[in-house]
């Protein structure tokens, strides 16, 4: 069983459908114990970095995801949810997020006006590593995004994929059983359904990390 971590914020069903889609079976909780007893976790966002932690600390979800990432388990952060992973959001200044990882989240320069922010829709990956959540997904693969900010990790290694919207976007990471992506694996059809079903064979130790 996979934990969805309810926090109050995300949109939650698309997720558990795309699972269910894939024959997964997803549990949407808060519930620390449920959530470390699951064989992966997932940690979906939208809405902005200052919010999302206020409701996190508010119900322990972050203590939660901290505990369950300790166990050595399968993670994955969807968009807000991978920003949440570091310590601090250009969005929400003063506020400290879960410091799982190094790096830093600022918002996508409009270049003059000559870009739409915030950044949706579908943007190719330069994919940097074809294991874990990649496994068999082809370079140049297109997925959707949906984000006024992005990542610059500090840590090069942790990058798997990147993408270009008007800057060089880290547009997922990857490190020991941490996994996450900005853009929506739920909302990117076949190919996001296929990230799902690598997390899902992870979960299930048909794969290894």
């Amino acid at each position: 069983m996979i934990a969805v971590i309810d926090y109050g914020a995300g949109n939650l069903q698309s997720v558990v459908k795309a699972f269910g889609h894939i024959g997964c079976e997803c549990e949407i909780t808060n519930d620390i114990e449920k959530i470390l007893n699951a064989d992966g976790a997932v940690l979906p966002g939208v809405g902005s970095f200052g919010d999302a932690m206020n409701s996190m600390r508010a119900c322990g979800a972050d203590k939660a995801v901290k505990e369950f990432i300790a166990t050595g388990k399968p993670f994955l952060g969807i968009c807000l949810g991978l920003q949440l992973l570091f310590s601090e959001s250009e969005e929400s200044q003063g506020t400290e997020g879960l410091s799982l990882l190094e790096g830093t989240i600022t918002k996508i320069p409009n270049n003059n006006g000559t870009l739409k922010i915030p950044h949706m829709g579908w943007n190719s990956l330069k994919i940097k590593n074809h294991n874990g959540l990649f496994r068999g997904i082809e370079d140049g693969s297109y997925v959707y995004f949906v984000h006024s900010y992005f990542l610059k990790a500090k840590d090069d290694s942790i990058v798997s994929s990147q993408t270009e919207y008007g800057t060089v976007i880290d547009a997922s990471v990857s490190f020991n059983n941490i996994m996450a992506t900005q853009f929506h694996p739920e909302k990117s059809g076949k190919t996001g359904l296929q990230m799902l079903n690598n997390f899902k064979n992870l979960c299930e130790g048909k794969e290894v990390l």
